[in-house]
Order: structure tokens, then sequence, then C-alpha cells
């Protein structure tokens, strides 16, 4: 079957989305995949000889995507559930710090209470450039929010930043 639609350009994509109105958060959208869900992932991506940056990938990149999603649809308060269940250890702990760090980045920046676990002095590990070229790890070493430094992970501005 042949594309017989119209191609518009990235400018033209731009304004048909800025002229649609924005939908209002709804409550009855739910939760769909949670950190917690994520992490159990990581542990078998992880048994099955998985990378820690295909984990950081999956985990921790994807448990932003969900929350980003539940955030559009429902508001803080609703996307606050994505990480109200303690994640399991995923067996490294670079990766259960980094659950940790997000949950503890994204409660400051969207204004809602980060649940106990996030808090657990265990949930920390030895420096970590997850994703970090050797030639940005000055940068991640300035740049890396506050939630994620004391816990040993070191990211750029842009580590977080998704399309």
């Amino acid at each position: 079957m042949v594309f017989q639609g119209e191609v518009l350009s990235v400018a033209a994509l731009l304004d048909a989305a800025r002229a649609t109105p924005e939908t209002p958060p709804s409550t009855q959208v739910g939760v769909r995949h949670t950190a917690a869900q994520n992490a159990e992932a990581c542990r078998a991506l992880l048994a099955d000889g998985e990378s820690l940056g295909g984990c950081w990938r999956f985990g921790i990149l994807q448990t932003l995507d969900d929350y980003a999603s539940v955030l559009r649809r429902g508001g803080p308060g609703l996307a606050a559930d994505v990480f109200t269940d303690e994640p399991p250890r995923t067996g490294a702990a670079q990766l259960d710090a980094a659950f940790a760090a997000l949950a503890d980045y994204l409660a400051n920046r969207d204004g809602w209470p980060a649940s106990a676990w996030v808090s657990d002095p265990s949930r920390r590990t030895e420096a970590w450039y997850p994703a970090v070229p050797a030639v940005f790890r000055a940068d991640a070493d300035k740049e890396s929010p506050e939630e994620f430094r004391r816990r040993g992970i070191f990211i750029t501005a842009r580590s977080l930043a998704r399309a």
C-alpha cells in the first residue's frame, strides 16, 4: 500500500499542535506503568545480561516517560502515583539509587510529597555517569540535579530531556 496522505513540514505540524486546544487534566485516566513495575523489568533484564546503560534507558527514562504521560493526562497528584510503591531492588545499586533520585527530583520539581522509600539511605551508589560519554563528565559534575548528585549519580542537563 502506498501512502496517499499529505506530508507536512515540521513547522506545519508544530502549528497544528499549537492550534489544538489542550485537554484539561482528568483523574480518571489512571496509572498504567509504575516505577516498581519498571524496576522489576530491569531486574529481569539484568539477569538476562542487559547492560546498566540499557537498564538506565528502559528503567529510568521509561519511568520518566510514563510519569510525563500521566502528568499530562491527570496532573501532578496522579503522576505521583507512578512512585507510590517502592521499586524492588534490581540487583544494581546504581539503578536502585536512580529510581529514588528520579522520584525525589520529580517530587521537588512538581510539588508532591515523595514516598518514604525515596529517602532510604541505602539507595546510593559510587559515582556513576549513566549514558554520559567521558567528554561530557565535567558537564555532568556541574549540571547534575542535587537529587541525583547526593545519591552518586551524575548526569548532564540533557540527560532527562525527552522528545
